[in-house]
């Protein structure tokens, strides 16, 4: 769009420019006044700045609106532009690659004093404030049972990790395996034994009093998605926060490229600059408030629609639907956008190149003429033609 805009502005001044000198030209080469101002009239009109201005804001304006249509809204021209060279995408599991509707599967009580009611009233009461999906999984667990979650004190998440507030004077925490480990925690040897679920740890007063594990089935269009993607020559990989083994159990499901599991939000970000630190062009599709600083560093940031305010606003371009194939359709989109961009530029650039020597009369002793009336038809011809090939982008689109 810079490169058009900058072109147009300057062949503004390149047909003055050669209007000015075909006249001198062919003053001093003896022709008449009448013929010569006859030239530099037909190199005015030839030129066709329009074409060139109109290139790429037609195509523009059409893939803008067939995105819309098709469910991606673009908050980025430049990264839009940028999509076609994509050449790695790292993926958020949760609400991207699978469903991100959590169903409760297990609760295992450690000790601690309390029993399974008790612990998922604790863990409610502060689930009830957050806006990650496990906590809606937990929530219906809680209208499930009819356990009413108490009210909290001091509110906090903590980044990548989970929860914590006071709960009826006592100090409660829901936290990822990865926390639980920092803090050197006395958990169950068999808290982690089956890779298809997620697990939290509810923590009351400084010690584990158990874990809540959910599932979150893969998402039925993520593995034709991530076969595609590699069809295309684009490399996948996953960076989630859940625990390693449900990372595995994912990627080895899709068949991805690499996982990377436990990643705290700034661990996502050493992850993409260590792809484009080896030439890679990369993409990020997450959904959370803990994709934010990854979707900012991508060369391309996108959301998906069910995710969170911060990373639709962190995001280049968002996904209506949470559907890993439309991540696919907005790189071929870009593709296919590109290429168009391309055409119009080289065919109006090309029409100028021609079209002004010939208005100029260099081919005059041969017996070829451009009339100011021809060299006007020409020049409204050339920007249909340029309003003609992005109208085909359309179809090329919808195909």
């Amino acid at each position: 769009q810079h490169l058009a805009d900058r072109a147009a502005a300057w062949l503004t001044y390149v047909a003055l420019g050669a209007g000015a000198l075909t006249l001198i030209a062919w003053l001093i080469a003896g022709a008449t006044a009448d013929f010569a101002l006859e030239r530099m009239v037909t190199v005015m009109v030839i030129s066709c700045p329009h074409a060139l201005g109109l290139a790429i804001p037609l195509v523009v304006a059409i893939s803008t609106a067939m995105a819309a249509r098709n469910g991606l809204l673009i908050r980025d021209r430049t990264a839009f532009e940028n999509a076609r060279k994509v050449s790695a995408i790292v993926f958020d599991k949760t609400g991207t690659l699978t469903t991100g509707s959590f169903d409760v599967t297990r609760v295992q009580v450690f000790g601690a004093g309390v029993d399974e009611k008790e612990m998922l009233r604790l863990a409610g009461a502060l689930e009830q404030r957050s806006e990650h999906p496990i906590a809606k999984g937990i929530m219906q667990r809680l209208q499930n049972d009819g356990i009413q979650a108490p009210a909290t004190v001091d509110f906090a998440a903590i980044t990548g990790k989970g929860v914590r507030a006071q709960v009826e004077g006592r100090e409660v925490q829901v936290l990822s395996p990865g926390a639980v480990r920092e803090l050197d925690l006395d958990i169950s040897d068999g808290a982690l034994t089956d890779a298809a679920e997620t697990v939290v740890f509810v923590v009351v007063d400084g010690k584990a009093a158990g874990l809540i594990a959910l599932s979150d089935p893969i998402r039925e269009s993520s593995a034709d998605a991530i076969k595609r993607f590699q069809e295309h020559g684009i490399k996948t990989y996953m960076a989630t926060g859940d625990n390693r083994a449900v990372a595995r159990s994912v990627s080895e499901k899709l068949g991805l490229d690499g996982f990377h599991a436990e990643m705290l939000p700034h661990k996502k970000v050493e992850i993409i600059k260590e792809l484009q630190g080896k030439g890679d062009f990369v993409a990020m599709a997450g959904d959370g408030v803990n994709d934010a600083p990854g979707l900012a560093q991508a060369d391309v940031g996108i959301a998906v629609g069910s995710g969170t305010d911060v990373a639709a606003e962190t995001a280049d371009i968002i996904l209506v639907r949470s559907d890993p194939q439309d991540i696919l359709q907005l790189l071929l989109f870009g593709r296919a956008t590109y290429r168009k961009m391309v055409q119009n530029l080289f065919w109006a650039a090309g029409y100028n190149v021609v079209t002004i020597p010939l208005a100029a009369g260099v081919l005059h002793s041969a017996g070829i003429m451009i009339g100011p009336a021809v060299g006007a038809v020409l020049m409204s011809l050339s920007t249909v033609i340029v309003a003609i090939n992005a109208g085909l982008l359309r179809r090329s689109l919808q195909g």
